[in-house]
């Protein structure tokens, strides 16, 4: 990549967004960026990307990144009059890092193969520091030659980059991995406020969880927040519940029994009812505090 500077473009500038278009900044890339918030676009253009006017101002890319909240807002700025999809020209290539339906992965990427455009779905899992830290893990669907091509640029963002198989496979391997992690934070919201109703220490109970056996990455980042009282550092509930909603699509159009997700589903479904939506997974223990009439807190916890 030396040479002539290479024209990217990144598209979504948010919690995760914005910290992983940071890291394609350099000497030899020009970076247009945009957002439908403008004032997200204020730090990254005063460190020399170059603020483009909507998603048709993308045309002279040769890569452009999304990263957008939902199936709807990819296919808005793809495909609405005036989008991306009409600016781009055959051989460019759009790499979707959101995280949205495997069904609409499939279909964007046809459309998009009519047009000559390649796509790679590549969703990404690490939250902000990680982004930050350009050490996240990336899933990757598309063909192998559009994997190479944008391959560079997403080691930029990832220190884990990975070819999952053909289009759509990069969203399942990350459907795969947030159901693991959904289900584990079910467990902790069911489970711990049922040790504090017996008697149980919360300090010392999250001590044994997280030396024990019963830990995992959930266990080991939201214990110490949900001790404090402190629901606001992960993903929303209600933006994490499509994962669910997506897993039942799948599981329903190919008749795979998931006992165990569909009763973790049933505490994201309670935890959004009792208002919980604004906050991250670790206030589902709220609902089962509430049912217990139990804390799971230090003594000065919050919340």
């Amino acid at each position: 990549m030396s040479g002539a500077r290479t024209t990217l473009g990144f598209i979504g500038l948010g919690q995760m967004g914005g910290p992983m278009a940071r890291n394609l900044l350099g000497n030899d890339t020009e970076l247009l960026i945009w957002s439908r918030r403008p004032d997200a676009c204020a730090a990254l253009r005063a460190q020399g990307a170059r603020v483009a006017e909507g998603p048709a101002g993308m045309a002279a890319a040769r890569l452009v990144f999304l990263c957008l909240p939902d199936t709807a807002a990819v296919e808005q700025v793809l495909f609405a009059p005036g989008g991306l999809a009409e600016a781009l020209t055959a051989g460019a290539i759009v790499v979707d890092t959101s995280t949205i339906a495997h069904g609409a992965t499939l279909a964007i990427h046809a459309r998009l193969a009519q047009a000559g455009i390649g796509f790679l779905d590549a969703p990404v899992s690490g939250m902000q520091a990680r982004a930050e830290a350009g050490t996240l893990t990336i899933m990757c669907g598309g063909a192998a030659d559009t994997f190479d091509a944008a391959r560079p640029w997403l080691a930029r963002m990832g220190e884990q980059i990975l070819h999952m198989g053909p289009a759509g496979c990069g969203q399942l391997a990350k459907l795969v991995n947030q159901l693991l992690f959904d289900i584990n934070c079910a467990a902790l919201a069911e489970i711990l406020p049922m040790a504090a109703s017996l008697g149980l220490d919360p300090a010392s109970t999250a001590a044994v969880v997280n030396g024990g056996t019963g830990r995992s990455y959930a266990s080991e980042f939201f214990l110490p927040r949900i001790l404090r009282g402190h629901f606001s550092d992960g993903y929303p509930l209600a933006a994490a519940y499509k994962d669910l909603v997506s897993a039942a699509e799948l599981g329903a159009a190919r008749t795979v029994p998931m006992p165990v997700l569909a009763a973790a589903t049933a505490t994201y479904q309670m935890a959004l009812r009792a208002g919980h939506g604004k906050e991250d997974k670790g206030a589902m223990i709220r609902v089962f505090e509430a049912l217990l009439d139990v804390r799971f807190r230090i003594a000065d916890g919050g919340g």
